[in-house]
């Protein structure tokens, strides 16, 4: 039997709140501003990867996509319009109830799972083309066993997306005591800064697999403009791109 990356008290915390994932001005609202750069790199990146058309209105038709700890679906729904097959997971029942409802009630075929990437491994599932990995590793027990498991889901030549928080004292100030404690942008124990990677890390526990790592891609919030975008400024959020090596 897998031995699972979840930290339980990770999954009761998101738990808690999981009625409120679609409320854009509710304890998710930051998810909900990052949003549209986060969709805009995955589109982009796939598009490139996979040699699509942008201009087309479902562009990734043919592609399955694994949304890993998905949470409510705020990303899953989207990449089901743009075409993918979407296969959501997430270690809450909770989350899965709220994401199912929400896209049944937009008209949206989403296969949601109450599961893990282990279980996922252990069952036999097919590889994925794209697996998108966002703000989740922060919040696993084993980070490196769980994205090593998540990059033997990929199928060859596909992509992983990873997004998280870099272990620095400025993200230690602005996503921790800045995000939880001043601003209230979030609740009080969202994250853990221990847990916070550095990009090297997530190179060294691939370093072994038949993988490519690019990045980090910095994202920054403007508030003046209350908007987050793609910038070289890797001190706090950012993103890297795993490919599998082609077979």
């Amino acid at each position: 039997m897998a031995v699972s990356s979840i930290d339980p008290a990770e999954v009761e915390r998101f738990s808690r709140i999981a009625a409120e994932w679609w409320d854009p001005k509710g304890k998710f609202a930051p998810l909900h501003k990052f949003n549209p750069v986060r969709l805009a790199f995955i589109r982009d990146q796939a598009l490139y990867r996979f040699g699509r058309d942008g201009a087309q209105r479902r562009p990734f038709e043919g592609l399955r996509l694994l949304d890993i700890g998905c949470g409510g679906g705020l990303l899953s729904e989207p990449m089901t319009r743009l075409g993918f097959a979407v296969t959501g997971v997430d270690a809450s029942e909770r989350n899965i109830a709220t994401a199912a409802t929400h896209a049944a009630a937009q008209g949206l075929s989403i296969d949601y799972r109450a599961s893990t990437a282990e279980a996922l491994v252990e069952a036999g599932e097919p590889p994925f083309d794209v697996i998108l990995n966002m703000e989740v590793i922060e919040h696993v027990a084993d980070p490196g066993d769980y994205l090593r498991t998540c990059a033997g889901l990929l199928k060859p030549g596909g992509l992983m997306i990873v997004a998280t928080l870099n272990r620095t004292l400025k993200a230690l100030a602005l996503a921790k005591v800045g995000a939880e404690y001043v601003l209230r942008w979030l609740p009080a124990g969202t994250h853990d800064w221990t847990k916070f990677l550095k990009p090297d890390q997530i190179r060294d526990f691939l370093a072994q697999e038949p993988v490519v790592v690019d990045g980090p891609f910095g994202v920054v919030f403007n508030p003046l403009t209350g908007r987050w975008t793609e910038s070289t400024d890797t001190d706090v959020n950012y993103m890297m791109t795993v490919v599998r090596d082609a077979a």
